[in-house]
């Protein structure tokens, strides 16, 4: 739901919490399913990917890890969202 963005303010670089659009959510849960799969050993690609569609329903796997890690960046840099639009 939320990522950061860079924000220059002043000699400075903010990481500002924003909202994610519904394509840009949806591009991203694809290129992080995408790469998970990659990532993983053996096996032909359709089994890796759906070895990692079932770690995303498991709530498990590399690309439920990346967003949290991204929600996580944006909670934690909450202090800066008034530098946003």
């Amino acid at each position: 739901m939320m990522e950061v963005k860079p924000r220059r303010v002043g000699g400075a670089t903010y990481q500002v919490p924003m909202e994610v659009t519904s394509d840009r959510r949806f591009a991203l849960a694809t290129r992080w399913l995408i790469q998970g799969a990659r990532s993983r050993g053996g096996r032909s690609f359709a089994e890796k990917l759906a070895g990692e569609f079932m770690d995303a329903f498991n709530n498990s796997g590399s690309a439920v890890r990346r967003k949290e890690d991204t929600h996580k960046m944006a909670e934690s840099n909450r202090a800066f969202s008034h530098y946003g639009r």
